[in-house]
C-alpha cells in the first residue's frame, strides 16, 4: 500500500454532512486545511462558529476540492450532490481515512457485521481496559474517532464501523479486522446483498501480511464476496464451535443467544492472538451487564422477564433472541428493512405470540400469516397493555418473557432506536410490571 502520510495538509476539503462525524472532522482538519461545510438539511446549521466555513450549492460547483469527506449518513445515490459526487468519486474520503493518515502507527481493532457490533466492541474495550492499556472505544459506539484527544504511540483504538463508513473509505486499514456475521440489511442503500457484503469485506482489502482478518470461512455471503480476492492478511476462521468448551465457565444469562455466543467466539479468537489472559476474558464476560436497548434485561423474576431489544431492526437480529425462549410475548413493528424475511423454525411458532404496533401492520401480518398467532395495535403502549392483560389471565406456570424486539427501523414513530427503547422502559415502569410476580 502506498505511503499516505501528510496528504491532509494544506488541502481544500469539503465536509459533506454536519452530524457528529462532520463536526468532529471539521474541528480536526480546519487548522491545517481550507475546509468548507455543507449539509442537505439547512435547518441543521445552528452553530455560529462554523458559519464562515459554510458553502452553498452554487459555490461548491465552482471550487476545485482536493477531497470530499462524506459522512456515513449521506446516501450518495439520493443526496442533493448526487451528480457532483459521482463525477468526483475519486475524491471521496471518510473520517476513518483522516484518522488512519494521522495515526497509522497506532493499533486499531475494527469490528463490523450486521448484528452484534456494539456489544462485541464494548467487550473488547473492557478486556483491554482491564489489562490497563490506553484504549479508546470509537466509531458507531462512543465518540466519532476524530474526537479523541491525548493520543500517544501506545493508544489502541477499538472501532465499530458501519458498512457506509467502510464503503466510502479509501486509505483506512485495520490491523485486526473482524466481520461478525452477514445477513440482509441496509439493502435500501446498497441495492442488493452482493454490494452490501462487498462493502463489509472491503475492510480486509487494504490489509498487509502483518494484519489479521477474522471471519467465518463458511459464511456464504463472505465466501462469494472474496471469491476473486487475494487476501494477504493472516486469516482466522471463527465460528461458535471454538468457544463451545469455554461456555461452561460463562454463567451470564446475557449470552444465552446464538448471536452472542458467536460474538464471544470472535472475542476469544482475538485475545488468543493478542496473548491476553483468559481469566480476564471470563471475568469481564460474566460481569457484563449488556448495552442499553440491546437484548437488555430490564426486569427479571422467577415468573417473568422483560427484555428491551429496541436496537433490533431486522428479523435476523430478533430471531436470535426469540429462538432459545419459551412462552414469548413479542412486541414487533416499525419500518421493515428491504429484503428482510421472517425465517424461523416451524417448531418454534407455538412458543410465540406477536403484538404488532405501528403503521406497517400489513407487512408483518403477511410475514406471520399461518405461522404465529398475532394481534394488531395502534401504539407501543397499547400493545404492551394488552400483553399485561394476557399474562394476568393466562393459565400456565411456565416462565414468560416479554420481548420488545421490533425487527424494524424506528423512524415511523420515534427519533431513533434509543428513543424507542426509552419509551418502552417508561411504559413498563408506568404499568408497574413488578406486580405481575404476585398475580
Amino acid at each position: 500500500m502506498r505511503d499516505i502520510q501528510n496528504i491532509f495538509i494544506k488541502k481544500k476539503i469539503l465536509i459533506y454532512g454536519l452530524g457528529k462525524t462532520g463536526h468532529s472532522s471539521y474541528n480536526f482538519l480546519k487548522k491545517n486545511n481550507e475546509t468548507y461545510l455543507y449539509d442537505d438539511n439547512e435547518k441543521i446549521i445552528k452553530n455560529k462558529k462554523i458559519e464562515r466555513s459554510l458553502i452553498n450549492l452554487k459555490d461548491i460547483l465552482k471550487k476545485k476540492f482536493d477531497f470530499i469527506l462524506i459522512s456515513p449518513g449521506i446516501d450518495k445515490n439520493k443526496c442533493k450532490l448526487k451528480n457532483y459526487i459521482n463525477k468526483n468519486s475519486n475524491k471521496l474520503i471518510t473520517d476513518l481515512d483522516v484518522f488512519y493518515n494521522n495515526y497509522s502507527k497506532n493499533i486499531n481493532i475494527t469490528i463490523t457485521g450486521t448484528n452484534g457490533k456494539s456489544t462485541t466492541a464494548k467487550l473488547i474495550y473492557d478486556i483491554l481496559k482491564f489489562h490497563k492499556l490506553d484504549v479508546r472505544l470509537t466509531g458507531n459506539i462512543g465518540n466519532p474517532i476524530l474526537f479523541e484527544k491525548n493520543i500517544n504511540s501506545q493508544t489502541i483504538f477499538v472501532i465499530e464501523a458501519s458498512s457506509y463508513q467502510i464503503d466510502y473509505s479509501k486509505q483506512f486499514k485495520a490491523n485486526y479486522a473482524i466481520i461478525l456475521n452477514i445477513s440482509p440489511d441496509h439493502l435500501e442503500r446498497h441495492g442488493n446483498m452482493e454490494k452490501y457484503t462487498k462493502s463489509k469485506c472491503k475492510l480486509f482489502i487494504n490489509q498487509n501480511k502483518k494484519d489479521f482478518s477474522f471471519f467465518d470461512f463458511k459464511n456464504k455471503f463472505i465466501k462469494k464476496a472474496l471469491k476473486n480476492k487475494k487476501l494477504i492478511s493472516k486469516k482466522i476462521n471463527v465460528n461458535s464451535s471454538i468457544i463451545q468448551k469455554e461456555m461452561k465457565k460463562i454463567k451470564n444469562q446475557y449470552f444465552f443467544t446464538n448471536g452472542n455466543k458467536n460474538n464471544l467466539a470472535f472475542i476469544f479468537a482475538l485475545i488468543k492472538i493478542l496473548k491476553l489472559k483468559k481469566k480476564i476474558f471470563f471475568k469481564i464476560i460474566n460481569n457484563f451487564k449488556g448495552l442499553k436497548y440491546r437484548q437488555q434485561i430490564v426486569f427479571n423474576s422467577k415468573k417473568i422477564t422483560f427484555i428491551n431489544d429496541s436496537k433490533a431492526t431486522s428479523f435476523s437480529s430478533s430471531l436470535d433472541v426469540l429462538e432459545p425462549l419459551n412462552k414469548v410475548f413479542w412486541i414487533v413493528g416499525g419500518i421493515p428493512k428491504l429484503g428482510d424475511k421472517f425465517l424461523m423454525k416451524k417448531n418454534k411458532y407455538k412458543n410465540i405470540k406477536a403484538y404488532i404496533f405501528g403503521r406497517n401492520k400489513n407487512y408483518f401480518i403477511k410475514q406471520f400469516k399461518n405461522k404465529i398467532d398475532h394481534e394488531i395495535f395502534y401504539s407501543l403502549e397499547e400493545a404492551t397493555r394488552k400483553i399485561i392483560f394476557d399474562i394476568k389471565n393466562i393459565k400456565t406456570n411456565k416462565h414468560k418473557t416479554v420481548l420488545f424486539s421490533p425487527a424494524a427501523a424506528s423512524f415511523d414513530s420515534f427519533k431513533n432506536f434509543e428513543d424507542r427503547g426509552n419509551k418502552f422502559n417508561i411504559i413498563i415502569k408506568k404499568l408497574n410490571v413488578k406486580k405481575l410476580d404476585y398475580s
